[in-house]
Order: C-alpha cells, then sequence, then structure tokens
C-alpha cells in the first residue's frame, strides 16, 4: 500500500526546481517506494514566483512566507532550497514543527548552524536528508567499494578538485553569494563543501589541514532587481565581494592518508570540472563529473608502468539500474537528485537514514570552518566535529 505525503518547497529559485523535479520523477523509477509525494505548497519571497511554480508544477497553495509552511498540517516534509544564511533558522522551525527534512548544503553558515539543524532534527525524531548530490553516482558508489575491497591496496593519497566559471564574468552580479553575512564562506559553502563530503564518503575521516583563500574578483555590481542563478549585472553600483573565490587545502585523514583539495567559482575555461583521483598502494581510481558514469581504474601487481583501464559503470552500481538497463547508458545530474528523493522518502517511510543526514553536513561544516580558521591564521587546523 502506497501512502500520500505531503511535501512543500521552500524558496525557488534553480534548485527549488531541481527537488520538485525530483519529487515528479521518483516513483517512475522507484516504484517499490511505500510513500508517494504530494506537492502541497511553495514558499517564495519574490513575488509572483511561486505562483508559476504552482502553475508549472502543480503545488495545491502557495506563500510568500517559509512559516505559513511549517504551520501547514498537510505538509509532512519539507524541502530546504532557501538561501545559506536561512539554513538554520527555517532547518530548524520546520523540525520543531515534525516535518521531515531534505536540505541543501553547507546547511548554514557553520558547523554551529549544521550541528543545531542536527540537534533539532534528532530532538524531533524526524528523517533528514541533506543534499550532497555528487557521492549518488553510481560510479562514485563504486569507486567507494573499489577503495573499501582492498583492490586499489593501502590509499596513500587523494586529490579533489571542483573548478567552476559560475562567477568568472566581472559583470557577475553582486548577489547574496558574495556577502559573508548571508553566503557565509564563499566557494568553500558553495563547491568546497561538496568535495569535503566526498573525501570523508571516499576516505574516512579528515583530521587536520592547512588552507589558503583568495578573492580574485574583488568588486561586483549590485543588481537592480530580483535574481535568480548567476544574474549579470551592468551599470549598478560597485560593492564589495566579501567570501573566498578560490580554495586549496592539504588533508589529513585519520587513516594515514594525505590529500588535496582545491576548489574554484572564477575558472574562466572551466565548466563543472569536478572529480577525484585517490592512489593506492597497488592502484588507483579516477573520477570525472563530466563523463559521470565512467571510471578510470588501474589494478593489479605490476605497480610500474601498470595501465589504467575505463570502466563503464552498469546497473550492479548503486542505483544505476533504475535508470538505465546497461552499462554506458548515461545518466544525468538531476537523475542524482532522483535518488537523493528516493532515499529521502525510504527514510522516512522506514524510519531509517539512507543517504547524506545532517551528520554528514555537520562534518563537511567542521571541514570548513577548518579551513577558515587556517586561512586566518596560516597554521595547520585540527578539524572539530564533535
Amino acid at each position: 500500500m502506497v501512502e500520500t505525503l505531503g511535501v512543500a518547497v521552500v524558496g525557488f529559485g534553480w534548485m527549488g526546481r531541481v527537488h520538485t523535479q525530483a519529487y515528479a520523477r521518483v516513483l517512475h523509477h522507484f516504484p517499490e517506494l511505500t510513500v508517494r509525494p504530494e506537492l502541497v505548497a511553495v514558499a517564495e519571497e519574490v513575488p509572483g514566483r511561486a505562483e508559476q511554480a504552482a502553475a508549472q508544477y502543480g503545488f495545491a497553495s502557495t506563500s510568500r512566507d517559509w512559516r505559513e509552511i511549517a504551520a501547514d498540517p498537510r505538509v509532512r516534509a519539507v524541502s530546504v532550497t532557501a538561501p545559506n544564511f536561512l539554513h538554520r533558522e527555517i532547518g530548524v522551525a520546520m523540525a520543531e514543527a515534525g516535518k521531515h527534512l531534505w536540505i541543501e548544503k553547507p546547511v548554514g553558515l557553520t558547523a554551529d548552524d549544521a550541528r543545531a539543524v542536527a540537534d533539532a532534527v534528532a530532538k524531533a525524531g524526524v528523517q533528514g536528508t541533506v543534499g550532497f548530490n555528487y557521492r549518488n553516482a553510481p560510479a562514485v558508489e563504486a569507486a567507494r567499494e573499489l577503495i573499501a575491497s582492498g583492490e586499489i591496496g593501502r590509499v596513500t593519497h587523494v586529490r579533489i578538485r571542483l573548478f567552476s566559471d559560475y562567477a568568472a564574468h566581472p559583470d557577475g552580479a553582486l548577489t547574496w553569494r558574495y556577502e559573508r553575512e548571508r553566503g557565509g564562506s564563499g566557494v568553500l559553502g558553495d563547491l568546497a563543501s561538496h568535495g569535503a563530503d566526498l573525501a570523508r564518503f571516499l576516505l574516512g575521516d579528515i583530521t587536520s589541514l592547512t588552507a589558503d583563500t583568495a578573492i580574485f574578483l574583488p568588486e561586483r555590481a549590485r543588481p537592480s532587481g530580483a535574481t535568480a542563478g548567476h544574474t549579470l549585472a551592468t551599470g549598478g553600483d560597485l560593492g564589495p565581494v566579501e567570501n573566498e573565490d578560490y580554495v586549496n587545502c592539504l588533508l589529513r585523514f585519520a587513516s594515514g592518508a594525505r590529500g588535496v583539495l582545491e576548489a574554484c567559482r572564477v575558472s574562466v575555461g572551466e565548466q563543472n570540472n569536478y572529480g577525484f583521483e585517490v592512489h593506492g598502494t597497488r592502484g588507483a581510481v579516477f573520477w570525472d563529473f563530466r563523463r559521470m558514469n565512467e571510471l578510470a581504474v588501474s589494478r593489479g601487481t605490476t605497480y610500474q608502468d601498470q595501465p589504467v583501464s575505463t570502466v563503464y559503470v552498469g546497473p550492479g552500481a548503486g542505483e544505476f539500474g533504475a535508470f538505465q538497463p546497461g552499462a554506458a547508458n548515461a545518466m544525468g545530474y538531476d537523475d542524482l537528485k532522483v535518488i537523493e528523493a528516493y532515499r529521502f522518502l525510504r527514510s522516512v517511510s522506514e524510519g531509517v537514514p539512507y543517504g547524506a543526514t545532517l551528520a554528514d553536513a555537520v562534518h563537511s561544516a567542521a571541514v570548513l570552518d577548518a579551513m577558515t580558521r587556517s586561512a586566518e591564521s596560516g597554521a595547520w587546523a585540527d578539524v572539530r566535529a564533535s
């Protein structure tokens, strides 16, 4: 028997659309789910945007105030896709109202924000899922299994990169993303949070690090109206960019492995160049998000001059089989969010967490806090997740 679950989306920019589309598709790919999401409400403060969402996707009601969602008895689960500075307030309020929570990373501006939401979720006894979508790629899950199996030996070092050009245009509008108070730590929260999660997902806890950050475009024009995504603005008054365009970081893991994490939002010529290279004593595994369904793998006993093979993941890897019948049939970004929706709804249905949780968000945020401390002091910093 399938139970209807009233869901709401708070914040309807691009990510709000992605969550909504995932709810609409999830039963197509995972018909075994025992809950069916029903789009009950959408909240968005920009005039007209919630109404447009309702007309396009079929939400039953709209609001300019997310507090109405918290008070709505029809809503049992909420996607929080609002700007970062609102995550703590909204996340805590939704949990305290008894709503299950699917919230985008980095879950606030600091590790304390993430802990506050995690504590509220635990106290309320609701489920909490976090939007670390790249760990949902079947190839990433296959890489994790390969590493854990020992096929590449003991892991010695990893390199994780997240390069993008979304903020590279000098006419990019000075939105909340570039403000310390509302956007938090810039590229750290936006991209490096994914890198920190991938590092821990693949190799375990990070214990300490040293980081360097930079702002390469120090001023941007203020937008004249509401913005969505990465809007351009010309002719407006210039204001300062307050948070980081770039970070590089050396990592030490509890296992003894070493790592490099580098992220940049102003990398001209780089479009979503995200990936990792994990090296072990007997081999290596490589993944590139732009070739999301492939792994490059080196394994064996040759060591020197050992070849690298391309492996196309198939139905045996992660949730690949819910989307495609055979290897080398491509999956895309939105499919990762459908997997995330499935794991969130399964958590709600079974009362057991699946996928990335608020605990994972706390660990990632603790890494980001350590990066900030290290960049300010010029010294190594311990990662304080607890």
